[in-house]
This record gives structure tokens, sequence and C-alpha cells, in this order.
């Protein structure tokens, strides 16, 4: 049992240093949004902070932060593999801090083949769907900025999981739905549906 958590862990662990890697190269991609300030303005990961620009010098933080996260929960799976430190319930206490700082990096940007959002980079070919929700008095981003208040936010669902961003304007809105619609292969009418019935609540 011991031997399959550990191998488990190892697993995990390569996954999410694969994607922080596969993010880190991308962002060499050239990008298609955001590309000046009005669009940074109106995209954020969290609806209180607009995104910064996905180039090394503007995430350089948050790629130290996660490289330092990672690397402190490589050390501390190897000490506890040679010194017998941990038992297996310990493993997802390792994983924690990994998992709740995938948004470390403040980063939402379209590339030529696929979004990066966050320490993830999502391929056209692994959206499954997309959505944008208005932001009302029931959504739980509303109260936290004004502008944020009289956007949207953009679901983006893959085959295992989510992610999404605020959008704080109709144009870049409608920039991001023409770019989406051209590239993810969804069911738009099902998608153009669920956010009219959004509207008219």
């Amino acid at each position: 049992m011991k031997l399959f958590m550990d191998i488990l862990f190892l697993i995990v662990i390569g996954y999410f240093s694969y994607k922080f890697i596969q993010v880190l190269v991308k962002m060499k991609q050239k990008f298609i949004l955001p590309k000046i300030n009005e669009d940074i303005a109106a995209i954020r990961k969290h609806p209180d902070k607009p995104v910064d620009f996905p180039v090394y010098s503007k995430q350089k933080v948050g790629i130290i932060i996660y490289s330092l996260i990672l690397l402190f929960v490589i050390i501390m799976f190897l000490l506890g593999v040679f010194f017998q430190l941990f038992d297996s319930s310990l493993y997802l206490l390792l994983l924690l801090p990994i998992v709740n700082s995938y948004n470390i990096l403040n980063l939402f940007a379209v590339v030529e083949d696929g979004l990066l959002s966050g320490s993830r980079f999502v391929a056209w070919n692994k959206i499954k769907s997309f959505e944008f929700v208005r932001i009302d008095v029931n959504h739980k981003f509303y109260g936290f900025s004004a502008e944020a208040n009289e956007g949207y936010q953009l679901k983006v669902k893959t085959k295992f999981y989510f992610t999404s961003c605020v959008i704080t304007s109709d144009e870049m809105k409608d920039r991001l739905n023409h770019i989406l619609s051209e590239h993810v292969q969804v069911n738009e009418k099902a998608s153009a549906l669920k956010e009219e019935a959004t509207i008219n609540e």
C-alpha cells in the first residue's frame, strides 16, 4: 500500500509539474489576448484584480512562488520516503498547497493553440464547452468590485475540471465569444440558450 501511494503521489506531482512547465513554454508563444492595457482591465482571474500580461516579467512573482511550492512538496516527499516520516494519509496534506495555488499566477490569456489560465494550459481540443454567466446579486462574485458587478463570469469546461475568469465589458465578452466559437467544437445553441436564460432571470 505504501509503495502504491508513493507511486500515485509521484504521478500527481509529475502532472502538476508538467502542466506548470507547459504554461511557461506557452508563454513564449504569440498571444492573441490580452494585447493592450484596455484588454487587461477587462479580464480578471479574481473579480477585484485585473490580470497581468502573459510575459515572464509580469508573472515573475507568481512563477517564483509556485516553483517554491512545487519544490517544497517534492523535497518533503523525498524526505518522507527516505526517513519513513509519513504514513499514507499525510500525502493529502502535502498536495493541499499545490491544489489551492493554481491561481497564484494572475494569468488568463488566449494563445494560438489554447488558453492560459493560472498555472494551467488548456488546449482547444480539450475544451468541452464554455458559457458566459452574468454576475448578478445572486452570483458569488457580486460585491467584490463595481466593474465585476456589471460583468460576466466565463466558465470553460474540460473533461475533468473547469477554469474561469471574470469579464468586465461587453466588448471583451464578444471578442472572447468569437475566438472561443472559432476554436471550440461545442453546442453553441445550448451555450446561447443558457446565457439568455441567465440574463432573463
